[in-house]
Protein backbone atom coordinates (compact mmCIF):
# COMPACT_ATOMS: atom_id res chain seq x y z
CA UNK A 1 0.00 0.00 0.00
CA UNK A 2 1.19 3.44 -1.30
CA UNK A 3 0.69 5.39 2.20
CA UNK A 4 1.98 8.60 0.30
CA UNK A 5 -0.58 8.60 -2.15
CA UNK A 6 -2.88 7.52 0.15
CA UNK A 7 -2.55 10.64 2.29
CA UNK A 8 -2.84 13.45 -0.22
CA UNK A 9 -5.73 11.79 -1.70
CA UNK A 10 -7.70 12.49 1.60
CA UNK A 11 -6.06 15.35 3.03
CA UNK A 12 -7.46 18.99 2.58
CA UNK A 13 -4.04 20.78 1.82
CA UNK A 14 -5.32 23.92 3.79
CA UNK A 15 -4.92 21.79 6.93
CA UNK A 16 -1.28 22.06 6.02
CA UNK A 17 -0.98 25.44 6.85
CA UNK A 18 -2.33 24.81 9.83
CA UNK A 19 -0.21 22.18 10.58
CA UNK A 20 2.97 24.68 9.80
CA UNK A 21 1.55 27.98 11.46
CA UNK A 22 1.59 25.80 14.82
CA UNK A 23 4.82 24.41 14.45
CA UNK A 24 6.53 27.28 14.46
CA UNK A 25 4.21 29.51 16.54
CA UNK A 26 4.08 26.47 19.15
CA UNK A 27 0.90 27.95 19.95
CA UNK A 28 -3.15 27.81 18.96
CA UNK A 29 -3.75 31.39 19.88
CA UNK A 30 -0.79 32.56 17.95
CA UNK A 31 -1.52 30.20 14.95
CA UNK A 32 -4.83 31.47 14.60
CA UNK A 33 -4.32 35.11 14.69
CA UNK A 34 -1.52 34.40 11.65
CA UNK A 35 -3.80 32.42 9.57
CA UNK A 36 -7.10 34.89 10.51
CA UNK A 37 -8.80 32.18 11.59
CA UNK A 38 -11.03 31.80 15.05
CA UNK A 39 -9.25 29.79 18.00
CA UNK A 40 -11.93 27.18 17.56
CA UNK A 41 -11.74 26.94 13.97
CA UNK A 42 -7.73 26.39 13.80
CA UNK A 43 -9.03 24.00 17.14
CA UNK A 44 -11.06 21.98 14.85
CA UNK A 45 -8.50 21.65 12.10
CA UNK A 46 -6.12 20.86 14.67
CA UNK A 47 -8.75 17.40 15.25
CA UNK A 48 -8.88 16.67 11.62
CA UNK A 49 -4.87 16.89 11.06
CA UNK A 50 -4.78 14.22 14.11
CA UNK A 51 -7.27 12.26 12.52
CA UNK A 52 -5.70 12.49 9.32
CA UNK A 53 -2.06 11.65 10.53
CA UNK A 54 -3.43 9.21 13.72
CA UNK A 55 -1.03 10.64 15.92
CA UNK A 56 -1.73 13.44 18.46
CA UNK A 57 0.66 16.07 16.58
CA UNK A 58 0.90 18.46 19.40
CA UNK A 59 0.64 18.46 23.28
CA UNK A 60 0.40 20.83 25.32
CA UNK A 61 3.48 21.91 27.71
CA UNK A 62 3.10 25.05 29.91
CA UNK A 63 1.93 27.69 27.66
CA UNK A 64 3.52 25.98 24.60
CA UNK A 65 2.43 23.38 21.94
CA UNK A 66 5.02 20.65 21.59
CA UNK A 67 5.56 18.66 18.35
CA UNK A 68 5.17 14.46 19.08
CA UNK A 69 8.15 12.41 17.48
CA UNK A 70 6.01 12.44 14.36
CA UNK A 71 5.20 15.47 14.18
CA UNK A 72 8.62 16.58 14.36
CA UNK A 73 9.45 14.18 11.49
CA UNK A 74 6.98 15.72 8.95
CA UNK A 75 7.36 19.29 9.70
CA UNK A 76 10.63 19.71 7.52
CA UNK A 77 8.57 17.93 4.27
CA UNK A 78 5.63 20.06 5.42
CA UNK A 79 7.87 23.46 5.19
CA UNK A 80 9.85 22.57 2.24
CA UNK A 81 6.79 21.42 0.08
CA UNK A 82 4.50 24.91 1.19
CA UNK A 83 7.32 26.83 0.24
CA UNK A 84 7.79 25.18 -2.94
CA UNK A 85 4.01 25.59 -3.81
CA UNK A 86 4.15 28.98 -2.96
CA UNK A 87 6.98 30.24 -5.15
CA UNK A 88 5.62 27.95 -8.08
CA UNK A 89 2.07 29.50 -7.69
CA UNK A 90 3.78 33.10 -7.55
CA UNK A 91 2.58 35.62 -10.66
CA UNK A 92 6.40 36.54 -12.26
CA UNK A 93 6.63 40.22 -11.57
CA UNK A 94 6.23 42.57 -14.65
CA UNK A 95 9.53 42.12 -16.96
CA UNK A 96 11.05 45.63 -17.03
CA UNK A 97 13.94 45.58 -19.83
CA UNK A 98 16.10 48.01 -18.21
CA UNK A 99 16.39 46.90 -14.82
CA UNK A 100 15.92 43.14 -15.51
CA UNK A 101 18.17 40.41 -15.00
CA UNK A 102 16.89 37.41 -16.76
CA UNK A 103 18.66 35.21 -19.08
CA UNK A 104 18.20 33.51 -22.29
CA UNK A 105 19.67 30.76 -23.85
CA UNK A 106 20.31 30.50 -27.66
CA UNK A 107 21.60 27.70 -29.89
CA UNK A 108 23.97 29.07 -32.42
CA UNK A 109 26.79 28.07 -34.96
CA UNK A 110 29.72 30.40 -35.15
CA UNK A 111 28.11 32.48 -38.46
CA UNK A 112 24.79 32.68 -36.82
CA UNK A 113 26.21 34.41 -33.55
CA UNK A 114 28.55 36.17 -35.82
CA UNK A 115 25.68 37.56 -37.82
CA UNK A 116 23.09 38.65 -34.80
CA UNK A 117 24.90 39.26 -31.76
CA UNK A 118 27.23 42.16 -32.25
CA UNK A 119 23.89 44.30 -33.28
CA UNK A 120 22.20 42.94 -30.42
CA UNK A 121 24.32 43.22 -28.06
CA UNK A 122 25.07 46.40 -28.84
CA UNK A 123 20.91 47.39 -28.74
CA UNK A 124 21.16 45.47 -25.08
CA UNK A 125 23.99 47.52 -23.83
CA UNK A 126 21.97 50.26 -24.24
CA UNK A 127 18.05 49.61 -23.29
CA UNK A 128 18.99 46.33 -20.88
CA UNK A 129 22.26 46.37 -19.58
CA UNK A 130 21.72 43.50 -16.60
CA UNK A 131 20.08 40.97 -19.30
CA UNK A 132 22.43 37.79 -19.45
CA UNK A 133 23.01 35.26 -22.54
CA UNK A 134 23.96 31.89 -22.50
CA UNK A 135 25.16 30.87 -26.15
CA UNK A 136 25.70 27.00 -26.72
CA UNK A 137 26.25 25.38 -29.87
CA UNK A 138 23.45 23.82 -32.12
CA UNK A 139 23.52 20.10 -32.61
CA UNK A 140 21.50 21.06 -35.80
CA UNK A 141 20.97 22.92 -38.09
CA UNK A 142 18.17 24.15 -36.08
CA UNK A 143 17.54 23.10 -33.01
CA UNK A 144 13.97 22.92 -32.96
CA UNK A 145 13.80 19.84 -30.99
CA UNK A 146 15.41 21.53 -27.91
CA UNK A 147 12.56 24.78 -28.10
CA UNK A 148 10.29 22.16 -27.91
CA UNK A 149 11.62 20.70 -24.76
CA UNK A 150 12.08 24.19 -23.62
CA UNK A 151 15.90 23.48 -23.21
CA UNK A 152 16.85 26.64 -24.86
CA UNK A 153 14.78 30.38 -25.67
CA UNK A 154 15.93 30.90 -29.17
CA UNK A 155 17.34 28.94 -31.83
CA UNK A 156 19.69 30.49 -34.84
CA UNK A 157 19.67 28.89 -37.91
CA UNK A 158 19.72 28.65 -41.73
CA UNK A 159 16.58 27.63 -43.18
CA UNK A 160 16.59 24.80 -46.18
CA UNK A 161 13.51 23.32 -48.27
CA UNK A 162 13.71 19.98 -46.28
CA UNK A 163 13.43 22.26 -42.86
CA UNK A 164 11.04 20.64 -40.27
CA UNK A 165 8.45 23.13 -39.33
CA UNK A 166 6.07 23.19 -35.85
CA UNK A 167 2.85 25.03 -35.01
CA UNK A 168 4.47 26.13 -31.89
CA UNK A 169 7.65 27.52 -32.85
CA UNK A 170 7.53 31.49 -34.40
CA UNK A 171 10.11 32.72 -36.36
CA UNK A 172 11.62 35.70 -37.03
CA UNK A 173 13.23 36.52 -40.73
CA UNK A 174 16.75 37.87 -39.47
CA UNK A 175 18.84 38.27 -43.36
CA UNK A 176 18.46 37.00 -46.57
CA UNK A 177 21.71 37.68 -48.35
CA UNK A 178 23.70 36.36 -51.51
CA UNK A 179 26.73 33.87 -51.36
CA UNK A 180 29.73 35.38 -52.40
CA UNK A 181 33.58 33.81 -52.94
CA UNK A 182 36.43 35.27 -50.68
CA UNK A 183 39.83 35.20 -51.88
CA UNK A 184 43.39 36.77 -50.61
CA UNK A 185 44.33 39.75 -52.68
CA UNK A 186 47.12 37.59 -54.11
CA UNK A 187 44.53 35.60 -55.82
CA UNK A 188 42.28 38.49 -57.42
CA UNK A 189 46.41 39.54 -58.89
CA UNK A 190 47.33 36.37 -59.77
CA UNK A 191 43.78 35.28 -61.84
CA UNK A 192 41.68 37.99 -62.28
CA UNK A 193 38.42 37.98 -62.30
CA UNK A 194 36.78 34.76 -60.95
CA UNK A 195 35.32 32.47 -63.41
CA UNK A 196 33.27 29.09 -63.14
CA UNK A 197 36.28 27.24 -64.49
CA UNK A 198 38.58 29.03 -61.88
CA UNK A 199 36.20 28.59 -59.22
CA UNK A 200 36.50 24.64 -60.25
CA UNK A 201 40.30 24.28 -60.71
CA UNK A 202 40.73 26.05 -57.44
CA UNK A 203 40.75 24.73 -54.07
CA UNK A 204 38.18 25.30 -50.98
CA UNK A 205 38.11 25.85 -47.58
CA UNK A 206 34.68 24.93 -46.33
CA UNK A 207 33.17 25.72 -42.79
CA UNK A 208 31.38 22.15 -41.23
CA UNK A 209 29.79 23.01 -37.91
CA UNK A 210 27.98 19.34 -37.92
CA UNK A 211 31.04 17.75 -39.22
CA UNK A 212 29.26 17.34 -42.39
CA UNK A 213 30.83 16.05 -45.47
CA UNK A 214 29.27 18.25 -48.32
CA UNK A 215 27.78 21.81 -48.30
CA UNK A 216 24.93 23.90 -49.55
CA UNK A 217 27.38 24.73 -52.29
CA UNK A 218 28.36 21.24 -52.91
CA UNK A 219 24.48 20.37 -53.59
CA UNK A 220 23.80 23.79 -56.25
CA UNK A 221 27.06 22.20 -58.15
CA UNK A 222 25.27 18.83 -58.50
CA UNK A 223 22.47 20.13 -59.95
CA UNK A 224 24.53 21.87 -62.79
CA UNK A 225 27.04 18.00 -62.72
CA UNK A 226 29.48 20.20 -61.19
CA UNK A 227 32.17 19.15 -58.43
CA UNK A 228 34.55 21.67 -56.43
CA UNK A 229 37.71 20.47 -55.15
CA UNK A 230 37.76 20.99 -50.74
CA UNK A 231 41.10 20.83 -49.43
CA UNK A 232 39.99 21.93 -45.62
CA UNK A 233 36.74 21.08 -43.81
CA UNK A 234 36.52 23.14 -40.32
CA UNK A 235 33.92 23.34 -37.68
CA UNK A 236 34.69 26.97 -36.44
CA UNK A 237 34.44 30.31 -38.87
CA UNK A 238 36.94 31.51 -36.45
CA UNK A 239 40.19 30.36 -38.34
CA UNK A 240 38.68 30.62 -41.64
CA UNK A 241 39.59 34.34 -43.17
CA UNK A 242 43.17 34.01 -42.08
CA UNK A 243 43.77 30.87 -44.13
CA UNK A 244 42.02 32.13 -46.95
CA UNK A 245 44.19 35.47 -46.99
CA UNK A 246 47.58 33.82 -46.29
CA UNK A 247 46.72 30.69 -49.18
CA UNK A 248 44.93 30.70 -52.78
CA UNK A 249 42.18 28.88 -51.11
CA UNK A 250 38.43 30.03 -51.60
CA UNK A 251 35.91 29.85 -49.55
CA UNK A 252 32.15 30.65 -50.47
CA UNK A 253 30.24 32.56 -47.71
CA UNK A 254 27.27 34.99 -47.00
CA UNK A 255 28.00 38.50 -48.56
CA UNK A 256 27.24 39.90 -44.93
CA UNK A 257 29.84 37.96 -43.27
CA UNK A 258 32.40 38.80 -46.02
CA UNK A 259 32.13 42.37 -45.46
CA UNK A 260 32.49 41.93 -42.06
CA UNK A 261 35.20 39.71 -42.00
CA UNK A 262 36.90 42.16 -44.53
CA UNK A 263 37.38 44.20 -41.36
CA UNK A 264 39.72 41.86 -39.58
CA UNK A 265 41.61 40.86 -42.67
CA UNK A 266 42.53 41.73 -46.10
CA UNK A 267 40.18 39.80 -48.37
CA UNK A 268 38.93 40.21 -51.76
CA UNK A 269 35.07 39.58 -52.56
CA UNK A 270 34.12 37.94 -55.73
CA UNK A 271 30.74 37.10 -57.19
CA UNK A 272 29.96 33.33 -57.04
CA UNK A 273 29.97 32.25 -61.15
CA UNK A 274 27.26 29.84 -60.93
CA UNK A 275 23.25 30.47 -59.60
CA UNK A 276 22.65 30.02 -56.00
CA UNK A 277 19.73 30.45 -53.80
CA UNK A 278 19.73 32.99 -50.98
CA UNK A 279 20.90 32.67 -47.83
CA UNK A 280 18.28 32.89 -44.72
CA UNK A 281 19.05 33.05 -41.49
CA UNK A 282 16.08 32.48 -38.89
CA UNK A 283 15.57 33.07 -35.40
CA UNK A 284 13.37 30.37 -33.86
CA UNK A 285 11.33 30.49 -30.42
CA UNK A 286 8.17 28.87 -28.92
CA UNK A 287 5.10 30.55 -28.98
CA UNK A 288 4.10 29.29 -25.25
CA UNK A 289 7.37 29.38 -23.21
CA UNK A 290 7.69 29.58 -19.74
CA UNK A 291 8.69 33.62 -19.61
CA UNK A 292 6.05 35.52 -22.26
CA UNK A 293 6.34 38.91 -21.50
CA UNK A 294 10.54 38.75 -21.58
CA UNK A 295 10.90 37.16 -24.29
CA UNK A 296 8.29 38.63 -26.72
CA UNK A 297 9.94 41.74 -25.59
CA UNK A 298 13.39 40.34 -26.95
CA UNK A 299 11.40 39.06 -29.98
CA UNK A 300 10.29 42.51 -30.73
CA UNK A 301 13.94 43.45 -30.31
CA UNK A 302 14.97 41.13 -32.74
CA UNK A 303 12.71 41.86 -35.22
CA UNK A 304 13.36 45.37 -35.38
CA UNK A 305 17.04 44.61 -35.67
CA UNK A 306 17.18 42.43 -38.57
CA UNK A 307 18.92 44.17 -41.44
CA UNK A 308 16.85 46.39 -43.22
CA UNK A 309 13.92 47.25 -40.56
CA UNK A 310 13.88 50.26 -38.58
CA UNK A 311 15.80 50.67 -35.71
CA UNK A 312 13.94 49.99 -32.79
CA UNK A 313 12.49 52.69 -30.61
CA UNK A 314 14.10 52.90 -26.64
CA UNK A 315 11.37 50.62 -24.99
CA UNK A 316 12.31 50.11 -21.95
CA UNK A 317 9.20 48.21 -20.71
Amino acid sequence: MNIMHLDLKRIDLNLLLVFEAVYRQRSVTRAAEELALSASALSHALRRLRKTFSDELFYRLGNDMHPTVYAQSLAPTVSESLALLSHGLHPRPRFVAAKSEEGFTFAITDYTAFAVFPTLMAQMQRLAPKLSFQLCYSERKVALNDLLAGKIDFALGFTEMDNESYKEIDEIDWLEDEYVAISSPLFRQKYGELTLERYLQSRHLVVTPWNEHRGVIDYQLDKFGLQRDIAIRTPSLLGAPFIIADSELLMSIPRYAAQKLQQAVELVVHPLPFPMPAYKIKIYLHRKNGRPDACRWLKQQLTALAPGSPVPTADYT
